[in-house]
């Protein structure tokens, strides 16, 4: 079941625990992560509900290299012929088809990265992003590179409707939190990377959790504002 984030931006849960997000563009749609290898069956089955067929998603924005956020990219990019971007930091993790050692900063982390199931179809990008610039063809689609999670981690700002897409900046599962540090590549970086979203978010939308909108994107405001001093502390 869909639901509709803000103007232009469209949530679909691709798990209990996941989800994917729509973008609405001038040449069709941008869709941003994918998830596991059972993802493109739900993703496609949920653009033919709303009445679109497998070749309008043009691109595929990966927030970072992650098995839950890309397992599923190969087979989507040849269902819909769309182009897969993800920032250069994480280029290598997405065509070596899993996680390196020194992706995560905890044993826990790597012991499970070792699981084949946490592997993936290696894919190489068609394009690398760097931060900070608008995905063409997306309306308004902005690229903040946030790393911490993994070295090319990014946020997706949807600058018409001030709609983040946080990827796993931010988790939001039952409370606002950065997730496990051992899952982390660097969890230090994290609280000072969320201080490169712009002012003025209306709506948040995360890849783990309930989305924020309206009244209730004040407790996203609050958990940036109650984070900020950690971004010093080692």
């Amino acid at each position: 079941m869909t639901l509709t984030l803000a103007p232009g931006v469209t949530l679909i849960p691709t798990t209990k625990r996941d989800n994917a997000f729509l973008v609405d563009g001038d040449d069709g749609f941008t869709l941003v992560d994918v998830g596991w290898a059972k993802a493109p069956g739900v993703l496609l089955k949920a653009l033919a509900e709303l009445g679109r067929k497998p070749g309008d998603i043009k691109r595929i924005v990966l927030t970072h290299a992650h098995p839950d956020h890309v397992k599923g990219a190969a087979e989507l990019r040849e269902r819909t012929g769309a182009h897969i971007l993800i920032h250069q930091a994480d280029a290598a993790w997405l065509e070596a088809g899993r996680v390196p050692a020194e992706g995560r900063s905890g044993a826990a982390g790597r012991l499970i990265d070792k699981l084949p199931a946490l592997h993936w179809r290696p894919v190489t990008p068609d394009a690398l992003l760097a931060g900070g610039e608008l995905i063409q063809g997306s309306d308004g689609l902005r690229v903040v590179h946030t790393p911490g999670h993994t070295p090319g981690h990014v946020v997706l700002v949807h600058e018409p409707s001030h709609t983040a897409l946080l990827g796993d900046a931010v988790f939001h599962r039952g409370e606002l939190a950065l997730g496990p540090a051992a899952l982390a590549a660097d969890p230090r970086l994290r609280a000072g990377s969320l201080t490169q979203l712009p002012q003025g978010i209306a709506a948040a939308g995360f890849a783990h959790g309930t989305p924020l909108t309206g009244p209730d994107i004040s407790a996203f405001h609050t958990f940036l504002e109650q984070l900020a001093p950690k971004q010093h502390q080692p």
